[in-house]
């Protein structure tokens, strides 16, 4: 499958362009629609999408250029900038969004930074869908070579059956995205702090962990390494996520 959609020569859309777009749309809606039950305005909504569309993307960007390949991009710095050549990281983005979210909170004082992070984690784990979706018309993050009845031939990349590993993880965390927004339809304000975005910390980059045996590493760097970066940044996160749902346990406000 081709990644363009359509390619007009100097003018293209792709797939993973789309998705990227629908999932930020996607994600608007369900947070107004939160905004709006819980007593906040869409003016403080369309502030949080500027940050969150900037902690994103240059959480993302950097997250790539530093953890798998930092070697080279610190020698071409303004390669950093050249998003369209592709290169963008899921740890990173996490690490930028927070930041970002941060920031949005110390402006917005009605907002708490445990509020907004509970709720932004349901749109996240939505738009991972969405993301490794758009990875898989790309034929990038490419599974490793297997012969179960679902692999997968990327033809433009080679001619060897491989895990679907980019749909895994779609999968994975569409799944996670349904859980998140039962939890929070069912107890809504009630949620002690942490709650929402401790679970998505525990199942999101537990499954990323997981579903990394079945990937191939993203630099060569990586290669002789028990684990690769993907797991070794995923394990931080977990720990974290365990930390906090054992201190938000028992506290559910009734």
């Amino acid at each position: 499958m081709s990644p363009d959609i359509i390619d007009f020569g100097i003018i293209k859309i792709r797939w993973y362009g789309l998705l990227f777009a629908f999932s930020f749309v996607l994600g608007y809606q369900i947070i107004l629609k939160i905004f709006k039950q819980e007593g906040h305005t869409q003016k403080q909504l369309d502030s949080l999408t500027v940050y969150m569309i900037l902690g994103t993307v240059i959480g993302a960007r950097l997250g790539h250029c530093l953890f798998y390949e930092p070697s080279y991009y610190l020698s071409n710095p303004l390669e950093i900038l050249k998003v369209w050549n592709g290169g963008l990281a899921s740890h990173g983005a996490a690490i930028g969004i927070l930041t970002s979210l941060y920031i949005f909170a110390q402006k917005n004082k009605e907002i708490t930074y445990p509020w907004i992070v509970d709720r932004i984690v349901i749109v996240v784990a939505s738009a991972g869908f969405f993301i490794r979706l758009g990875n898989f018309f790309n034929s990038e993050i490419l599974g490793k070579a297997t012969d179960l009845p679902w692999a997968v031939v990327f033809h433009r990349v080679d001619e060897i059956a491989r895990h679907p590993s980019q749909m895994y993880e779609a999968i994975a965390y569409l799944g996670i995205f349904a859980v998140l927004w039962i939890y929070y339809n069912k107890w809504k304000e009630k949620t002690a702090d942490y709650a929402l975005f401790s679970r998505f910390l525990v199942l999101i980059f537990s499954a990323r962990f997981l579903i990394e045996f079945t990937k191939e590493n993203q630099s060569a760097f990586e290669n002789g390494m028990l684990l690769n970066m993907g797991q070794l940044l995923s394990l931080p996160l977990i720990i974290l996520g365990v930390v906090l749902l054992i201190k938000s346990a028992g506290k559910q406000k009734l």
